[in-house]
């Protein structure tokens, strides 16, 4: 089993890849769109073997144009009844079985929120599952607010009868009031906390109309170290990925793959999905001809425009929506433990990037949005 399958993600698929690199580069250090690079601007930059190619520089630029304006497209799912030779994604089958992969319990909303609205707006049956617990994410001082709830609650409504619960709020809050800075935290303490993220990643799932029963939480075993350092990702973690995407067959598979993620999480969760994938297809799984496999990218990074193949809009109303979705994870919020040296919040960063994404679309001569979400298409 292949357990390093990030080393094979490659754009050698994308058609006219170089070219479209090339005059995109030659846009940015003009500063014109597409459709007014001329003959001399080729021939300043020493691109004029684009244009003996296709014949004129209108030609060069005219076949740059089309390529990046049929990335974009309002329908991630497909679009049924629809000629999709020039769509980034086909027709039929509609509706479309869906998984969308969530490293942590956010990375979802933070990536591509805008793109589950549309596929749920569309009809399509979509899958959340996430993939580890998160629950080294979450500060000390929310386990703290749930912990005076529960308390609370029992004092109220059961009396303080309830031995269990009064023994567990003693325990916890002895540990944590004279715990060490670096100390690891005891079982039950992670515990709480990975309920704090389930509870968190539920409710934005329901704000985005997800089902419950379409709610999938994996707890890789890889992650549960309990530090920063988390285990060698195994094959434990890989069946686990697998006999989900066996179960459900999906037509389009959604995966993180945001390598830039400084803790290492991502790409163990990314090569677990595809290294899930490769099984099935080794074992020859016939679902898994007619199923898509989209990547993204989140709080760390973006798709250079040049390896885009999917690019889904958004108005300022549905970049609002995906923003709402964000914050129902309270506890990644100001006092999340790990948001790095961006002093942005992760609700910041996602808004930016897409709307970076959006004005190199622009500043490129194509439609003008509010924000955009990209995707790469991996084959297995």
């Amino acid at each position: 089993m292949n357990l390093n399958l990030t080393s094979n993600i490659t754009f050698d698929h994308i058609p006219n890849r170089g070219l479209r690199r090339d005059v995109i580069n030659l846009c940015l250090m003009t500063g014109k769109p597409v459709l007014k690079l001329s003959t001399r601007d080729y021939e300043e930059h020493g691109m004029m073997h684009y244009v003996k190619e296709y014949g004129s520089a209108g030609l060069v630029n005219i076949e740059v144009f089309n390529i990046l304006q049929h990335t974009i497209t309002g329908w991630p799912g497909g679009k049924p009844d629809a000629d999709d030779t020039t769509r980034p994604e086909r027709a039929l089958p509609y509706p479309k079985r869906v998984i969308v992969f969530s490293p942590h319990p956010d990375d979802d909303v933070i990536s591509m929120g805008g793109t589950i609205r549309r596929l749920m707006q569309q009809h399509h049956d979509v899958h959340i599952a996430y993939e580890t617990s998160g629950n080294i994410a979450v500060a000390d001082e929310e386990v703290k607010l749930y912990m005076h709830f529960i308390n609370g609650f029992n004092q109220l409504f059961a009396n303080g009868s309830d031995e269990v619960i009064k023994h567990r709020y003693q325990s916890v809050m002895h540990f944590l009031r004279q715990k060490q800075e670096h100390q690891s935290d005891i079982r039950d303490v992670l515990t709480i906390k990975g309920l704090i993220r389930r509870g968190e990643a539920r409710n934005a799932c329901a704000y985005n109309g997800i089902q419950k029963d379409h709610i999938h939480f994996l707890d890789l075993p890889f992650y549960e170290s309990g530090k920063i350092e988390k285990l060698p990702m195994s094959e434990a973690d890989v069946r686990i990925v697998q006999e989900l995407i066996a179960e459900i067959k999906p037509h389009q598979i959604y995966v993180a793959a945001d390598l830039a993620d400084p803790h290492g999480t991502h790409r163990k969760c990314t090569d677990a999905v595809l290294a899930a994938i490769d099984e099935e297809k080794q074992a020859g799984a016939s679902w898994l001809k007619d199923c898509r496999i989209w990547m993204y990218r989140g709080a760390w990074a973006e798709w250079e425009i040049e390896n885009i193949e999917m690019c889904v809009p958004m108005s300022p109303e549905e970049l609002r929506e995906k923003r709402n979705s964000i914050l129902r994870h309270q506890s990644q919020m100001e006092s999340a433990p790990f948001l790095g040296n961006d002093e942005r919040l992760f609700w910041q960063r996602a808004e930016d990037r897409n709307k970076a994404t959006a004005k190199l679309y622009d500043d490129l001569g194509l439609a003008c949005y509010e924000a955009m979400e990209a995707f790469v298409e991996y084959h297995p």
